[in-house]
């Protein structure tokens, strides 16, 4: 086993995990074209084998599939890896807030206390285990009061069947509400050379907290992985395909920023995707970079990055090249 990334505690929860998260939406299909199931179970050990502990998923990811796979995967190595999936998006209940649908199951928002019950129980399940490292608020649920999600949550904890709270999706209102009603351990949120809202937003809360971030859709969508070139056409129901920052003029945009950096990455021996993944993990606040992976190749690439250690020059470097031909490119 490859075990030479660094490790960054989480919060104040003495778990400690490798700064490169595998994510495990894509694995579950639904918004994404279809899985491969014996890829993605792949994928998972791949990771695992590179030395990444932290392994996100949810249940809405395929309505349970992800966690299945994932539950599959880790089996017979369930102490090496920090689990982190979550709860608030619900379909075997019809409170809360309608959502979205999913394979022909409404899907709401929920947080109430005995939905969380069922959810865990039913994640346990799935994921194979007896206990869950991070449980995660995954959308917040106007409906039902911070206090009794985060009661909810405590008394889970007490009972052994998760180790860790935290929250994603939230606005820095909602994420104050928690870390009074809290410990708030870790946050989860959209965080990439594109999505840098948090920055002013949620990261100055969570440093004053002591909490922990995981950044999502780390190479947006993968939109920065170097390797969707113009004219790229999408299958099935994967979500790139109408989504504004897949338009051909923005891919021109990436395909120059990405040749902007490849002399850095040459040098570095590593590929665009691992550069732009160094970058993330290197920025103030980001405690860990979660990256999806489909098959055992990309999720090698992207462990790998995670023993990338990038000097301040060429920080500096890739922040021109950000500012160049990056900027303008729109949610």
């Amino acid at each position: 086993m490859v075990n030479l990334m660094p490790v960054r505690p989480m919060g104040n929860s003495r778990i400690d995990a490798g700064v490169i998260g595998l994510g495990t939406w894509a694995m579950g299909g639904w918004m994404w074209g279809g899985t491969d199931e014996a890829e993605a179970v792949a994928a998972i050990r791949a990771s695992i084998d590179q030395g990444v502990s932290l392994i996100d998923t949810a249940p809405a990811y395929g309505l349970g599939k992800s966690e299945e796979l994932v539950g599959e995967a880790i089996s017979g190595r369930r102490d090496e890896v920090v689990l982190a999936t979550k709860c608030g998006l619900v379909w075997h209940t019809d409170k809360g807030n309608h959502f979205f649908d999913e394979h022909g199951q409404r899907v709401h928002r929920y947080l109430g206390r005995e939905s969380i019950f069922f959810e865990v129980e039913q994640s346990l399940k799935r994921l194979r285990t007896d206990y869950i490292d991070l449980y995660i608020t995954h959308w917040q649920d106007p409906t039902t009061s911070v206090s009794e999600t985060m009661d909810a949550l405590l008394d889970l904890k007490q009972q052994g069947k998760i180790r860790a709270t935290g929250v994603s999706n939230v606005s820095p209102d909602e994420l104050e509400a928690y870390v009074a009603a809290g410990p708030v351990d870790a946050i989860q949120e959209r965080y990439s050379m594109l999505d840098r809202e948090i920055e002013a937003t949620l990261l100055p809360i969570c440093r004053r907290h002591g909490i922990a971030t995981l950044s999502y859709s780390s190479l947006a969508l993968g939109l920065l992985s170097g390797r969707i070139a113009p004219g790229r056409v999408f299958s099935g129901d994967d979500q790139r395909n109408d989504n504004p920052r897949f338009a051909p003029e923005n891919l021109e945009r990436v395909a120059a920023f990405i040749a902007a950096i490849e002399p850095l990455a040459a040098a570095r021996q590593a590929t665009p995707a691992q550069v732009v993944i160094a970058w993330t993990i290197a920025q103030p606040g980001i405690t860990y970079a979660l990256c999806g992976a489909r098959n055992p190749g990309q999720a090698t690439e992207n462990a790998r990055a995670g023993t990338l250690s990038l000097s301040d020059s060429e920080l500096a470097e890739i922040d021109q090249a950000i500012a160049a031909h990056l900027a303008g490119i729109g949610a």
